[in-house]
Formats: structure tokens, C-alpha cells, sequence
């Protein structure tokens, strides 16, 4: 792998998308960087989330040397929606855009949503915005066609108002995390989730319908790593087993009782497959095929 491009000055900005959306992006620079260069990591949140949801994945990896550009996701957060609204395919050409900002050969990791981004960026890679590697956080590839009257569910006035409640809200999205998750990290994921707008949430959970990227991954001979949470309710584990399948030079980790926000459930673990994705991208093995299983953490 020749030298990673270096990050873009740290701090906050918006970029502007072809659709006038203005994307929120954080750049944060390690203090120290170590003799080993680092690619820049891009982190790219699950739908109803935002950048707060990696706070503890950071962390780990701006110790660890690595540049990291964390962003929110249109209509999440500090984001804009954009006249495309929230659809699939803006999702993916936003994240391409970030990954441009980022340098052009960052080491992009999605949790769940953020995750069908990262793939279809993988799978159809833009100029300048090509991934080195990729992490899959309690993500898929396929199998993600959300009932109507869950999507319908995710913007009702009822349910809103009640995960705006912080003790209600805790309890209804209670089976979105293991059962070993702080109260406080707990209260994190609720207060991200509250504050997207309810038309966004659903609208996001709709864009997925048909959705497999199957095929299209036989061809992304990148270093990945796929993460999955053995109590996840929200994308089963099996899913994130068949997606490492249909990568050619995937590792997959099954994380013991944690459930899906891994970033807050499992962020070591999160920030170790960075670590290992980034040195076997720097390696470029040529002999890489088939899944690789990596010891539960």
C-alpha cells in the first residue's frame, strides 16, 4: 500500500453535496502518530444515530495513531437532508463524498446502515474516494426489507414522544443492545436516536427494500472485517456471517452477548478489527480468499 494521503486540517465543517445537503464532518488528529503510517479512518453511523455513537471508538483509535473523519449522516444530527431526501443511493454518494474529503483511500467503517454505504461504495468505488479496507459493524448485505408498519412505526407521533421520554425510551429500545450495555451508554443511544427526525428514520429503514449486494462484493478483493453482535435483534448475526462470505478477504467476529450499537456495546473490539484491517491493507496479501474467523472478543 503506498503512504496514506494525510487527513484534511482538523476541526469541524459542512461539505455541500450536489443536492445542497450540508453533511457534518469531524476531522481529529492523532496527538502522536507512530512510525507506521496510518490510512485515515472514516466512520460512517447507523440510521437514527450520529457521530456521538463513536465517541469510544475514536478514542481508542486516535491512541492508537490513526486520523479519524467521523460524519453525520444526512437528516441525522447536524446534517441536512437535501432535495434527493433520504434515499439509498444519496446515502452512498455521500459517504463517497466524505471519503474523498478524507484523502481518497481511507479505511471506511459502517456500523448497520452506515454499512450498506460503506459496501456499495466498496463494490462501485467513485474516483478518488477508493476504501483500502473496510469494517463492517453489525451490518449486511442483503435481507433488510423492513415491513411497512415498522416503517410506519419509526415516524408515528406515539412512538416519538415516547423515546423522547428518556426512561420510556431507554425501555422501548431496550432489544437494540446486549444486556451488559452501562445505563449511561444506554441513555447515549436513546437521546441520538431521539433526536432524528421521525420522517428521516423511516425513510432510511424504507431505502434498504431489495437491497443485496451479494454479487457485486465477489469482486472487492479488499482486507475487511465483519463485526456481529450474538444477541443482535436489529440485523441477525447470521446475516453478518453471510456478508463475510461474500467478501473475498474478510475476517468475522462474533462479540458474546452484545447486541447491535457495537461502537457502544463492543468499541475495543471495534477499534482492534481497525487495527487489523489497517495492517493487513498495508501488507496487500495476494493469496487472500474465503472468510477468515476470528476469535470472539
Amino acid at each position: 500500500m503506498t503512504a496514506p494521503a494525510p487527513a484534511p486540517a482538523p476541526g469541524e465543517t459542512f461539505l455541500r453535496t450536489e443536492d445542497e445537503a450540508r453533511l457534518a464532518v469531524s476531522v481529529l488528529e492523532p496527538l502522536e502518530r507512530g512510525a507506521e503510517a496510518r490510512p485515515v479512518v472514516v466512520l460512517a453511523h447507523g440510521w437514527g444515530g450520529s457521530r456521538r455513537i463513536w465517541s469510544q471508538v475514536t478514542d481508542r483509535l486516535l491512541r492508537s495513531g490513526f486520523p479519524v473523519v467521523a460524519y453525520d449522516l444526512r437528516g441525522h444530527g447536524a446534517s441536512t437532508v437535501g432535495t434527493s431526501g433520504v434515499t439509498a443511493e444519496a446515502m452512498n454518494a455521500d459517504l463517497a463524498a466524505v471519503a474523498r474529503y478524507a484523502g481518497g483511500a481511507p479505511l471506511v467503517v459502517g456500523h448497520s446502515g452506515g454499512g450498506f454505504a460503506a459496501l456499495a461504495l466498496a463494490a462501485a468505488p467513485e474516483p478518488g474516494a477508493r476504501p483500502v479496507g473496510l469494517v463492517l459493524v453489525a451490518s449486511a448485505a442483503h435481507g433488510q426489507n423492513t415491513p411497512e408498519k415498522e416503517a410506519r412505526m419509526m415516524e408515528a407521533p406515539l412512538f416519538s414522544w415516547a423515546v423522547r421520554r428518556p426512561g420510556l425510551g431507554r425501555t422501548l429500545l431496550r432489544q437494540m443492545t446486549g444486556t451488559s450495555l452501562a445505563p449511561r451508554l444506554r441513555e447515549v443511544n436513546r437521546q441520538v436516536f431521539a433526536e432524528t427526525a421521525p420522517q428521516v428514520r423511516a425513510a432510511c429503514f424504507r431505502s434498504s427494500r431489495g437491497m443485496d449486494l451479494r454479487a457485486a462484493l465477489a469482486d472487492v478483493r479488499l482486507p475487511a472485517a465483519v463485526l456481529a453482535g450474538e444477541a443482535d435483534r436489529i440485523i441477525r448475526p447470521e446475516l453478518g456471517r453471510k456478508l463475510a462470505s461474500a467478501l473475498p478477504d474478510a475476517v468475522f467476529t462474533s462479540i458474546p452477548h452484545a447486541g447491535h450499537v457495537l461502537p457502544l456495546e463492543a468499541p475495543l473490539a471495534v477499534a482492534d478489527a481497525v487495527a487489523r484491517t489497517a495492517a493487513r491493507a498495508g501488507k496487500r496479501p495476494q493469496d487472500a480468499g474465503g472468510v477468515k474467523e476470528a476469535g470472539a472478543r
